[in-house]
């Protein structure tokens, strides 16, 4: 009943991430190792850090998102700051490495110089995340050593293969945040600490409507980009909350969205039973052995 686990990125749909994570351990999954991107490395963190699912739930209901990002320039380079959230994680995860987690642990970040994808597993654990939570345009990048760090998500929305290499041999379970794209979706808005009235005449603004079609564009390649690594790094069982009408940045209720991941992970138990049989097990060792699919 051993396993990994990946967890997609999705701002506040990450909720859905607990939800799933409390069937698996609910039904006797033992997680071996956890990958995450953006909110999947956060909650992906805590689980590996060693908090029970319930514990994640109360914790991230505990918190207004409104109050983790705001608006200080001093930030860098990115419409909303985060110093609430940086706060928040030393609060949390203080100078917890990935060397003091309970389980492996891999975080999903872009490097900007490089153009390429960057596996965080080593150093503190908050600095890793807030390099894979920067969303470009959004929250500015994040330097850390010789990188210049942005979300996870540009390249790798759901690290698969990051979790397949912490524990070969086992199955991989993916969870994707972000819907097909011939599916609804509802993408990020960036939220207003004014009155609802002058947060509407901010929002006919050329500039405010030129930063929707920005994040839409993003969403449309986020979603792709999802689509083409799940079919090339092929997760044993995919598990997908139906999560797309969810703002990603909205105000929503953890309980509610945990829900909904644990709706997805119970209707796929019998796929998720399937993977860890022998006859699975002897597939996975052929493709490892011969080192190309089968």
């Amino acid at each position: 009943m051993e396993i990994s686990v990946a967890l997609g990125g999705g701002g506040v749909r990450g909720a859905a991430h607990i939800g799933v994570l409390r069937v698996l351990v609910r039904e006797g999954f033992i997680i071996r190792a956890v990958s995450g991107t953006s909110i999947g490395s956060l909650i992906g963190a805590l689980y590996a850090k060693g908090l029970s699912p319930d514990e994640i739930e109360d914790l991230v209901e505990s918190v207004d998102p409104l109050k983790l990002y705001g608006w200080p320039l001093s930030d860098g380079p990115g419409l909303l700051g985060i110093r609430g959230i940086a706060d928040w994680l030393a609060q949390n995860l203080g100078s917890l490495t990935f060397d003091d987690l309970k389980i492996p642990l891999a975080v999903a970040a872009v490097d900007l110089a490089s153009r390429r994808e960057i596996i965080l597993c080593e150093g503190l654990v908050r600095e890793a995340i807030l390099g894979s939570i920067a969303v470009p345009g959004i929250f500015p990048p994040r330097r850390l050593h010789e990188y210049t760090l942005i979300d996870g998500g540009t390249l790798d929305p759901v690290p698969v293969r990051a979790a397949r290499a912490l524990a070969p041999g086992l199955p991989v379970v993916a969870v994707p945040l972000l819907p097909p794209l011939d599916q609804p979706s509802t993408p990020m808005t960036v939220p207003l600490a004014v009155p609802p009235q002058i947060a509407e005449q901010i929002n006919r603004l050329s500039l405010a409507q030129a930063l929707n079609i920005f994040i839409e564009a993003v969403d449309i390649g986020q979603r792709e980009m999802t689509e083409l690594r799940l079919r090339a790094d092929q997760p044993d069982v995919l598990i997908r909350p139906a999560v797309g009408h969810i703002n990603m940045l909205d105000r929503v209720d953890v309980n509610k969205v945990s829900r909904i991941g644990e709706q997805a992970a119970q209707a796929e138990l019998h796929n998720l039973r399937q993977a860890i049989s022998w006859q699975a097990r002897l597939a996975r060792g052929v493709r490892n052995a011969l080192g190309r699919d089968v």
